[in-house]
């Protein structure tokens, strides 16, 4: 038998990470789970800074429709489709219904105009109640024939008469064998339906007590939407005898690897009309590993590419980015991880660039089973390509708010966060997930319940998708005002400028994070830090209060426009990027000194410099990161200082959670203003300097108090709108070559 090994590529960028291992997956248990141009006084283009006044509201729906509040927090409308003891389940050969004990795992997707919700319906076994977990299970479908609206969907599903169906039954199901269907995994294509299914059964010998897990299967069964005239057709779809994965007369790469299950949640159709399903499996030293299954002709014939993720990797979601790039997102022993493969699963690489906010080292705490991602998507939204992800929040010990499930938009550059939208109590925790976008309507489908039973449920995130297209609005339009003035838009990610009317906030213009403001006063497009302990803090990084911008551990630059008014007594912080923890060591930073020298900071120790700086003289200051381990400092576009033996993020075992400006609480105290602020998710070239520099952005001040941006949930929307004039110089100046960088990114 040919033996696995991951096959793997050298990374495309920095950004990659070789991975290796051989290949396989243990059985899931259950659900719980450069130089720099001389930067000369800052010029910035001008442009119009859209900020979206953001209120909490939730509609009313439907009178069956469930509504869950948790303190302020309104939930989604959600309508519980499979209930334990309740719903009844149509067997495959068909008769009277009958009920199950659990529901779990869903799948969720739409064909022909029927939504088809797939879970799987359990039922314990009550002939040995001291086995725990011991159940058989079937894989059962809800059908909802094309709502209109969200009333008629809870209509439909609320009717007396309606009833799920067994699409794929257990086999053998006797007294000393229990069969066990895992994991439905869906794809549609037009009226198509595929449905991957993995099974096994759990048995023991007459005279031994002791269970075993034994005949593992994989199959795939096909459906096609029925062009009845009823209202509700009784099957509106009809389905195909189950196909097994591996065909005899198909060539394969299943190599040494065993134990094959679906993904669950969804699969994809690719660009080209490939259709792709995610699969975890074990190698022979049952080893768990994540990897694919592909047809390129509609299903008939399904191939298993020999690459495979590191080893320990489960949970796998699965999209199509760019066209032709896969990305798996999994759940391993030491985190959360993103792959990429361009080459159809042949090789994985570690993908480091690709949805940053998934990205989670286990650390020194324990990562929970429940923190991985429950489902990955992509969509088409108001004409701009996004991702959409769920996954589960676990605050820390000090922060008394209960675990929850949170939504969040990417462009793979900025990260909006949309939730939390289901909160955990001890009585009803929040499983496995999925969600669905579809005829421009976003809905989730969740399993909930407490370790003994669960119940599955669907809700249309209506407000949510209100959320996202107003944010993405927010994102085209501010990105066209830059673009127009040659203002880098490339990875920019967030841009500080205007506050609030409190003085207490600094308003990120992308909507996606904001920063705390301490003690200081505000100014057109930033804030006046005077006196100890005045400073702002922009919190991008940290997993404990969902702000995950994690390439800043790797790649940055942050940009801003700081005068310092009068000679300080001591030295004093300007602005810096800090590590997590208690001390707060400051990784990069610049300050100014009582002698009129910059100072710069790296992992702590600061540096004087020969470069002076003058009262009352506006600078460009930027910081870079580069690889994780290449700091840099410039004013002006001169370089004053340097480092390239920083540690890595795997060295330092924390993260860079926030950026700092102003002064700390032990200093004498700060006179300096910032204002302007542009954050970077990669290093900044030339000539891109060279256009910040050319430009001068004149930003309205503005009173109006929004949303915070990084605890946006369902709501309405109100939108102000600013215009701006436009001063724009001739020609930016030939940059002053100081330092070259690799110009990779």
């Amino acid at each position: 038998m040919l033996s696995r090994v991951a096959a793997v590529k050298a990374p495309r960028t920095h950004n990659r990470r070789r991975v290796t291992g051989s290949s396989g997956r243990r059985r899931e248990g259950r659900e719980s789970e450069p130089q720099r141009p001389n930067m000369s006084r800052p010029v910035f283009a001008s442009a119009v800074l859209l900020l979206l006044v953001v209120m909490m509201c939730c509609g009313s729906g439907a009178a069956h429709a469930v509504e869950r509040n948790s303190g302020d927090l309104q939930m989604p409308q959600e309508i519980a489709m499979f209930v334990p003891n309740k719903t009844q389940v149509v067997p495959k050969s068909g008769g009277e219904g009958k009920v199950k004990d659990i529901f779990a795992s869903p799948a969720l997707v739409r064909a022909g105009g029927v939504m088809i919700a797939f879970v799987e319906g359990r039922t314990k076994n009550k002939r040995f109640p001291e086995v725990i977990d011991l159940s058989s299970s079937d894989i059962v479908a809800g059908y909802i024939k094309a709502p209109e609206t969200w009333q008629s969907l809870v209509a439909e599903v609320t009717k007396d008469d309606w009833q799920a169906h067994t699409v794929l039954e257990s086999a053998n199901n006797s007294k000393y064998r229990v069969g066990v269907a895992r994991l439905p995994t869906g794809i549609t294509r037009g009226n198509k339906v595929f449905l991957l299914v993995g099974s096994y059964e759990e048995g023991r010998e007459i005279d031994d007590d002791i269970w075993k897990t034994e005949a593992w299967n994989i199959k795939v069964i096909e459906g096609e939407t029925t062009q009845s005239t009823e209202v509700q057709p009784t099957q509106p779809i009809n389905w195909s005898e189950p196909k097994p994965l591996f065909q005899t007369d198909s060539p394969n790469n299943k190599g040494d690897l065993k134990e094959f299950l679906g993904g669950g949640g969804s699969g994809i159709v690719m660009g080209n009309g490939t259709l792709v399903f995610p699969l975890t499996a074990k190698d022979e030293n049952n080893k768990v590993f994540s990897l694919i299954t592909y047809s390129t002709d509609d299903g008939q014939k399904w191939e298993i590419p020999e690459g495979v993720s590191s080893a320990g990797c489960r949970s796998p979601r699965i999209t199509e980015w760019e066209e032709g790039t896969l990305l798996m997102v999994t759940y391993c022993e030491d985190g959360r991880k993103v792959f990429e493969s361009r080459d159809m699963g042949k090789t994985w690489t570690e993908a480091f660039g690709t949805l940053l906010g998934v990205w989670l080292k286990s650390g020194p705490e324990l990562l929970e089973v429940s923190l991985r991602v429950g489902a990955l998507i992509t969509a088409t939204i108001e004409g701009r390509k996004v991702m959409l992800y769920t996954q589960k929040v676990r605050h820390s010990l000090e922060v008394d708010e209960p675990n929850a499930l949170h939504l969040w938009v990417t462009d793979n550059s900025r990260t909006f966060h949309i939730g939390p939208f289901s909160v955990d109590s001890a009585e009803n925790m929040t499983f496995a997930n999925t969600l669905l976008y579809s005829d421009d309507g976003l809905y989730l489908s969740q399993a909930k319940g407490d370790h003994e039973s669960t119940a599955v449920s669907l809700a249309h995130l209506t407000e949510e998708l209100k959320t996202i297209k107003s944010t993405l609005s927010t994102w085209v339009q501010l990105d066209a005002s830059f673009s127009n003035s040659s203002t880098p838009t490339a990875g920019l990610v967030g841009f500080l400028s205007n506050t609030t009317s409190s003085g207490d906030t600094w308003i990120d213009g992308y909507r996606c994070m904001n920063a705390s403001v301490t003690k200081a006063a505000r100014v057109k497009n930033g804030f006046k830090f005077t006196g100890p302990g005045s400073r702002a803090t922009w919190p991008v990084n940290s997993r404990w209060d969902i702000k995950q911008y994690g390439f800043v551990d790797y790649n940055f630059t942050i940009v801003a426009t700081a005068t310092i008014h009068q000679v300080p007594s001591e030295s004093t912080t300007l602005l810096g990027a800090s590590l997590r923890g208690s001390s707060g060591t400051k990784f990069i930073g610049l300050s100014y000194g009582a002698n009129g020298e910059w100072e710069t900071v790296f992992e702590g120790k600061k540096t004087v410099h020969g470069g002076t700086w003058e009262p009352g003289r506006e600078y460009q200051v930027a910081l870079m990161l580069q690889d994780g381990k290449k700091g840099l400092v410039y004013v002006d576009g001169v370089l004053v200082g340097s480092s390239a033996m920083l540690p890595t993020p795997e060295k330092r075992w924390t993260e860079v959670s926030y950026f700092y400006f102003g002064g700390d609480e032990g200093e004498s105290g700060s006179n300096a203003t910032v204002t302007n602020v542009f954050l970077y998710n990669r290093p900044l070239n030339d000539t891109e300097i060279g256009h910040l520099n050319a430009n001068k952005v004149s930003l309205p001040f503005m009173d109006k108090k929004p949303a915070k941006a990084s605890t946006a949930t369902s709501q309405s929307v109100d939108t102000v709108t600013t215009s701006v004039t436009t001063e724009k110089k001739a020609t930016a100046p030939a940059p002053t070559t100081v330092e070259t960088l690799p110009k990779e990114e």
